[in-house]
């Protein structure tokens, strides 16, 4: 394969060679398109014969000749559009170097619509330029008709390669292009939406000297200017609920998050969140905010040709189920009053590893996914959550034990996260040394005391509903896509 492979590219740069000696550069520096392909088709009504004139550019993805005339495929970001070459239209010269373009070239043409005996919108080209000359094959695959049906059958289907070659897989993959687009319109549509309920977008820091807002393990870096150790943020939280205090009411971010942790189907250390925050709202009112976000994302997404059909139909409001008679229905005992030893027997029935190297927490949430989240299909919020696995929720009025929080969940996957904002300094340094114990105790998830946030809350910070929605996860859903590296551009892969 690698000799085939090096005959093929040495081939093409023979044909750039022989480009060069004709006079013809082989990469250009611009073109003037006045028309996408579809833009091009559609300009031509139907039955009408002949059209006006047009420039459209793209890669070349089908070609065939006849003797003195050539028909090709051009393909851009819309779609493709049939082109059409005569010898005696381009002179003897131009039609003969036709013969050095390749299947991945980049031309742009120009010429008058037409329709052919087929009724194909088609470019009679009067000009033709080299755009890019393409030196390494793209996989195209092949297509046939089945039942009047185009069926393509891939050239490039193995996943690896795919996510290691984004640039190739969206070539040769409209239906890829189009998944990207959906989400492209899904982030533009929760802009719009907060935007839209006067939240400040703001931006927040990536490097931070103390990670904090969430349980994970942290990527680590050091400043060399400053001879300190900086950590890349495993959360938004601290900062934007600083920005609460400093008086902007409504706020949110749309950026990358990154832990240091596994990577599986629904997981890759670098992501994309969206956090928002609200004063004078507790977790109940964030509950109607995050459902009509929700619906509103999904109605961006079902409006992309090619992805909506999969987008499911959201009516809220959405379920509500509480955290305890959950997971209690699930294992057949009490949770709450439960021993350590009990936890861990009943997380090892389970199927949990490590379960000795737990800490009570880390258990009670391993539980929780075995037995109540993995089983959720529609999308239900979860709702008040015990106070050890939320060192950030206010206590759940009436039941200092548990929090106002809540989870959305869908097809086993974890959609949102919300609180009550804990805005008790006092309170809030204790779950601070709380969680800094168990850091020392060897869970390295675990944050330590934040002295600058404390100050910061101690100036007082109004009370207010928080949430963060992992925006890979949300696409999945909505596309019904299996796994977050198919949702993500370019993801984290090990090097080739």
């Amino acid at each position: 394969m690698t000799d085939e492979l090096n005959f093929v590219q040495q081939a093409r740069r023979d044909k750039l060679d022989a480009l060069v000696a004709a006079g013809v550069a082989p990469f250009a520096y611009g073109f003037v398109r006045t028309h996408e392909a579809t833009d091009a088709i559609a300009s031509l009504p139907e039955g009408q014969e002949e059209g006006g004139a047009v420039s459209v550019a793209g890669r070349i993805v089908a070609w065939r000749g006849h003797g003195k005339t050539a028909f090709a495929h051009l393909a851009d970001g819309s779609g493709r559009i049939q082109l059409y070459f005569r010898k005696d239209g381009l002179g003897d010269d131009v039609f003969d170097r036709l013969g050095l373009y390749d299947i991945g070239d980049v031309i742009g043409v120009s010429g008058s619509l037409m329709r052919t005996r087929t009724g194909e919108v088609t470019v009679r080209v009067a000009s033709v330029e080299m755009l890019a000359k393409s030196l390494r094959p793209l996989p195209y695959g092949k297509e046939e008709i089945v039942d009047g049906v185009t069926v393509r059958h891939s050239g490039f289907a193995d996943p690896e390669q795919r996510y290691r070659q984004r640039y190739a897989d969206l070539a040769v993959h409209p239906e890829v292009r189009a998944l990207f687009i959906a989400r492209s319109r899904l982030i533009t549509s929760i802009r719009t939406f907060l935007d839209g309920r006067n939240f400040l977008e703001v931006e927040t820091p990536i490097l931070q000297p103390l990670y904090g807002g969430a349980a994970a393990r942290p990527f680590t870096t050091h400043h060399n200017a400053l001879d300190m150790p900086l950590y890349l943020r495993i959360a938004d939280e601290l900062y934007l609920k600083r920005l609460v205090v400093g008086g902007f009411d409504r706020v949110y971010e749309i950026g990358h998050d990154f832990r240091n942790e596994g990577i599986d189907r629904t997981h890759n250390p670098e992501f994309t969140m969206l956090e928002f925050y609200q004063a004078l709202a507790d977790y109940r009112e964030m509950m109607t905010v995050v459902e009509a976000l929700i619906v509103s994302a999904a109605n961006a997404v079902r409006a992309v040709a090619g992805v909506g059909a999969s987008v499911p139909d959201l009516q809220p409001p959405f379920p509500r189920i509480e955290w305890v008679p959950s997971l209690n229905a699930g294992v057949g005992f009490d949770v709450m009053s439960a021993s350590d030893a009990e936890l861990r027997a009943a997380a090892t029935k389970a199927g949990v590893e490590k379960v000795n190297s737990l800490s009570r927490p880390k258990l009670l949430d391993e539980l929780f996914q075995a037995h109540v989240e993995r089983k959720i299909e529609t999308p239900t919020f979860v709702i008040d959550y015990p106070v050890e696995l939320s060192p950030l929720a206010k206590p759940k009025r009436g039941n200092p034990a548990l929090t106002e929080r809540f989870e959305l969940f869908a097809r086993g996957r974890e959609l949102a996260n919300a609180f009550s904002e804990l805005n008790d300094p006092i309170d809030q340094r204790q779950r601070f040394e709380a969680q800094a114990r168990l850091r020392d105790a060897g869970d390295d998830e675990m944050s330590g005391v934040d002295e600058d946030y404390l100050r910061a809350m101690e100036y007082g910070m109004p009370p207010m509903g928080g949430v963060g929605i992992g925006l890979d996860r949300l696409f999945m859903y909505l596309t019904d896509t299996q796994n977050i590296r198919d949702a993500i551009l370019f993801p984290t892969m090990r090097p080739e």
